[in-house]
């Protein structure tokens, strides 16, 4: 196990969505870097909100830079080839190779598209990586056994198969019916396809492990491969999730005795990873307000980054929730704004091009003396920010959109020359940076603004390492290591 070698890939493929494919995929990461190989993350085709720039201004879902922070390098486009980002429940801007390619709806993507072009475009991606990273650590999409997309396949056992991968299925057992979904779930596999699958993980298991053994056997049994780890359920371990279906798992309360951070609730919020700094200080409760009472109970209020501003400010307003974040302003409550929700924040919001739909202009909340114009042209960029001439940072930009303020009163100093957002004082102001709020200093001033005198230090990167090496040693302690590398080992 400690002699270099090289490796066949591995890929972590699911019996359905959010039985926790990144997350154990990202603890696998980390394994491998602690025995000093020198892994990399892949995943064909994801579709998330929660996406990232790499350094040289491409975008790939959140979930493979988490991935590659656990590996210990930067992340690269290659490893998310095709990303997925949904406009509305039917439609989607499809970004290639890092930048917007197309916007269809899910009936076009997936019927009118050119799959193999697809397709080949991620193996290419995929070569890349595998000709200077060892092994190459795959996660699939979903569920495996969805028949009716077989055909359009470019993300799951195509995959597996064309790269011979040491394929493991995840379930989650904490959803119920394990043994359905896992036997089900190899029996529908053609059997080219069933071959490559070398073991079952059980996810998220609640109580005593050793009372699930003999329902380990009947899985070995019914499925023909060893059950090679039952993971427990954790809640003491924090890694970044790949999608907003983690914030249902989120507080939604106001909480006395804290300062109280309502982020406001966008059906197309993206990037809610800009607030798990917040979460972590002892001083705060972050919660998700989905009403106007929610918003009356707030300290400071924070829009976050949409997909589709347009809609999501006619949602607010129709909501009554514009009304409460202009009284929690009036109020002299604090509220800020991130990318979209800085958008939200201004006078108008004018999509001329069409960008976001079909309604070309609509008013914002009216807080900040700015107005938006939605572009064609989408800035990803990693930065560096000074934020009003003080605070030294970094964070990322990902939107399409230009905002004009009547008068120069920029929020920050991007990369040493651009003007970002607008300041209107200590306690209103908007950005395009995400990421802003995993700045200490910068959460100090809001807080002590808030009326908090002193702030938590808090080192975030040291603590997400913390994070991934307390993953790695759970997977340890629970999966057969020495199967899997056995399994990985090129025929």
């Amino acid at each position: 196990m400690n002699k270099i070698q090289k490796y066949r890939p591995i890929m972590f493929v699911g019996t359905g969505s959010d039985v926790g494919k990144s997350v154990i995929n990202a603890g696998f990461c980390r394994i491998f870097k602690q025995d000093a190989l020198s892994p990399a993350p892949f995943k064909a085709q994801n579709m998330s909100l929660n996406s990232f720039p790499t350094s040289d201004g491409l975008e790939i879902g959140r979930a493979q830079a988490v991935q590659a922070e656990a590996c210990g390098i930067d992340c690269r486009v290659e490893m998310n080839p095709v990303l997925l980002k949904p406009t509305s429940y039917m439609d989607s801007q499809i970004v290639l190779n890092g930048k917007p390619w197309a916007n269809k709806s899910a009936k076009a993507y997936f019927n009118e598209t050119d799959r193999d072009f697809l397709f080949s475009e991620a193996m290419n991606a995929f070569s890349h990586l595998e000709a200077e990273f060892n092994p190459i650590v795959v996660e699939g999409a979903g569920s495996i056994s969805e028949v009716n997309l077989w055909e359009k396949d470019i993300t799951n056992m195509r995959v597996a198969v064309e790269k011979n991968a040491a394929t493991y299925l995840i379930a989650d057992i904490d959803k119920g019916g394990v043994f359905g979904s896992v036997y089900g779930t190899m029996l529908l596999l053609p059997k080219q396809e069933r071959k490559l699958v070398k073991g079952i993980i059980i996810n998220k298991f609640r109580g005593d492990i050793s009372l699930f053994e003999d329902g380990a056997k009947k899985l070995e049994e019914l499925c023909g491969v060893p059950v090679v780890g039952i993971i427990p359920y954790f809640r003491d371990i924090y890694i970044d999730d790949e999608d907003s279906v983690v914030v249902d798992k989120k507080q939604f309360k106001a909480v006395e005795g804290k300062t109280n951070i309502a982020v406001v609730l966008l059906p197309h919020m993206s990037n809610f990873t800009d607030f798990n700094y917040l979460e972590h200080l002892p001083e705060v409760n972050l919660f998700y307000a989905a009403s106007p009472e929610d918003i009356d109970k707030a300290d400071i209020v924070i829009l976050p980054g949409s997909k589709n501003t347009i809609a999501d400010v006619l949602f607010l307003q129709k909501r009554g929730m514009a009304s409460a974040v202009k009284k929690a302003h009036q109020q002299g409550k604090a509220v800020y704004g991130i990318c979209g929700g800085f958008q939200m924040m201004g006078e108008w919001i004018a999509d001329p091009h069409h960008v976001e739909g079909q309604i070309g202009k609509v008013p914002g909340l009216g807080i900040l003396p700015v107005e938006t114009i939605l572009t064609e042209e989408k800035v990803t960029e990693q930065c560096s920010f000074i934020f009003q001439n003080e605070e030294e940072g970094k964070g990322y930009e990902i939107h399409m959109g230009e905002t004009i303020a009547k008068k120069l009163s920029p929020t920050c100093i991007v990369n040493g020359q651009k003007e970002d957002g607008y300041y209107l004082c200590e306690r209103t102001w908007g950005t395009y940076i995400h990421g802003i709020f995993d700045n200490n200093k910068v959460v100090s001033r809001i807080l002590k603004a808030a009326g908090k005198q002193s702030v938590s230090a808090f080192d975030f990167q040291q603590f997400k390492e913390e994070q991934y090496d307390k993953l790695a040693k759970l997977i340890r302690e629970n999966v057969d290591i020495g199967y899997i590398y056995k399994s990985m080992e090129i025929e």
